[in-house]
């Protein structure tokens, strides 16, 4: 026990993701106040200091607290205790651990995105299920369509008079590389047709440093959320992509 307490400490101490295994018991004070009796569990200590003790079942915590917390590690009765403690508003989380069966710290790195509703991939299923997302009387004429070195467009469409319109899909605000990625399909397209191309940037919303570019390229923005994609796809679920071109 006196080798948990140094290791938890020098883990505690610098920041780093912890994880507890043994048989513990959890007195919490703050809001309410709660008491967990003895059990074998999992404390997981991240290093935003949130807290979390779980049971051998179940998804949710029995106990947890927010990131923030600032912690103390003693023995108390003969027991280890880890305290965790939140400031404002006060709340205490005291672990006691008569056993401890496994310990593990690591420095972990995590810098990938999170898609909660769809992918690019998926907004551009629900643009072509759905095309009055991008503007009334769009007609969608081609997806993924190659441009030879200008790269592959998104969305091939026709506006209510006819114009060819290029719709350029990003699931996170727009910035300036995609406007300008945008502006390369346009011009490429005006080369090869000598049609009146109109370029459509559909996103959440576009980043206020792209704004002025896009307005001097006369390019356009309409407000397309992934979570309205997500609704289209759920209510469309079972029909062929090949209905919607």
């Amino acid at each position: 026990m006196e080798e948990a307490k140094v290791f938890i400490q020098h883990a505690l101490s610098r920041r780093k993701i912890l994880l507890v295994v043994g048989n513990c018991m959890v007195d919490y004070e703050g809001r309410a106040s709660s008491k967990l009796d003895w059990g074998e569990r999992l404390l997981i200590v991240k290093s935003d200091g949130s807290v979390m003790v779980h049971r051998p079942t179940g998804y949710e915590p029995v106990n947890w607290q927010p990131p923030g917390s600032v912690f103390q590690v003693e023995f108390e009765g003969g027991k280890l205790r880890i305290r965790a403690v939140r400031l404002q508003p006060k709340e205490t989380l005291n672990i006691f651990f008569d056993k401890v069966f496994h310990l593990l710290s690591a420095d972990l790195r995590d810098e990938g995105e999170f898609s909660m509703y769809v992918t690019e991939m998926d907004m551009q299923k629900a643009l072509l299920a759905m095309p009055e997302l991008v503007e009334k009387g769009f007609h969608p004429l081609a997806s993924e369509k190659e441009l030879g070195e200008s790269g592959f467009l998104d969305i091939l469409g026709e506006d209510s008079r006819g114009n060819l319109v290029v719709v350029e899909i990003k699931r996170n605000p727009a910035g300036r590389e995609a406007v300008l990625q945008l502006e390369r399909y346009v011009k490429t397209l005006r080369e090869k047709t000598g049609k009146t191309v109109r370029g459509v940037i559909a996103a959440p919303e576009i980043r206020r440093e792209a704004q002025p570019l896009l307005a001097a390229l006369k390019l356009e923005f309409k407000p397309v959320s992934p979570r309205r994609c997500y609704e289209v796809l759920k209510a469309g679920r079972g029909r062929k992509l090949s209905e919607f071109i």
